[in-house]
């Protein structure tokens, strides 16, 4: 017969396994050797009722960059193509918030340094079958020199919620909240000027908290328009201006866009409004 101690051990042994056994992992593809770089598709978090969550991980060798949607002076946004990928209805890229990048000679672009991970939108056409994503991405990396790169991943995301992802969610926490014109916050656009002439620019009037780093960008509302990136012309006491050319117009419309986007960024915190000119 075994002792009360014996049989205590023998318990805590059939019971170690399931203490230590690890929690679901996040999903992950493998990592994609390109110019510079590597490339893998993520997935996790608890899925919402329309869309799962995934997302594009990129990490850059060091004092490297990679470009935002809009590039800025120079530099060629990443371009996405899923037509590999099954039950698809639809996939949104959201965007962290970027960072100014001053190349030379007063040329500036608009991207990332390092890494970054663009989360996705992923809707399934049937939400009762899991979901393939094939994505073959094409992208610039630059230090001094601009090398194009090329990177094909895929990732099934199966049915249900799956384990969170840390990067994935760092990425989310990023990506600017939507907001209006003179919404309350210590972050906030406080109002728009447009100033015609032979050289039209509208002023931007921004509220940020005091002490942090802060920077604001500028896009039209089609992806025709290569606006300049703004310029600080004055900052005092948590308030600052912007001064935004308007150049830069497609060929053949107006001068003068109906609105512009406006993306402001101060230390982890990042907003994005729509701001009407007419």
């Amino acid at each position: 017969m075994l002792s009360r101690a014996r049989i205590f051990v023998l318990r805590a042994a059939l019971l170690a396994p399931l203490l230590i056994a690890p929690a679901a992992s996040a999903l992950e593809s493998s990592w994609v050797e390109a110019a510079n770089s590597k490339v893998r598709l993520l997935a996790g978090g608890a899925a919402d009722k329309e869309f799962l969550r995934a997302g594009i991980e990129i990490q850059l060798k060091r004092g490297w960059h990679t470009y935002w949607r809009y590039a800025g002076d120079a530099g060629i946004p990443p371009h996405f193509d899923w037509s590999g990928s099954k039950n698809i209805a639809a996939i949104e890229i959201l965007w962290p918030a970027p960072t100014r990048i001053r190349v030379e000679d007063g040329i500036e672009s608009i991207g990332y340094y390092d890494s970054v991970t663009l989360p996705l939108r992923v809707r399934p056409q049937d939400p009762a079958k899991p979901v393939m994503l094939q994505l073959d991405l094409k992208f610039g990396v630059c230090e001094k020199i601009c090398i194009p790169a090329s990177a094909k991943a895929a990732l099934e995301i199966p049915l249900g919620s799956t384990a969170p992802n840390s990067a994935l969610a760092a990425a989310e926490a990023r990506v600017p909240a939507r907001t209006k014109p003179g919404a309350t916050g210590t972050l906030r656009i406080l109002g728009s000027k447009l100033e015609r002439g032979k050289a039209p620019r509208v002023f931007v009037d921004v509220a940020v908290p005091p002490s942090v780093n802060f920077d604001l960008f500028a896009e039209g509302p089609t992806e025709e328009w290569a606006l300049p990136l703004p310029k600080r012309v004055g900052a005092k006491d948590g308030r600052a201006r912007f001064a935004v050319p308007i150049d830069g117009a497609p060929t053949g419309g107006s001068p003068i866009p109906r609105n512009l986007r406006l993306t402001l960024v101060a230390g982890p915190d990042a907003i994005e409004v729509m701001v009407p000119l007419d």
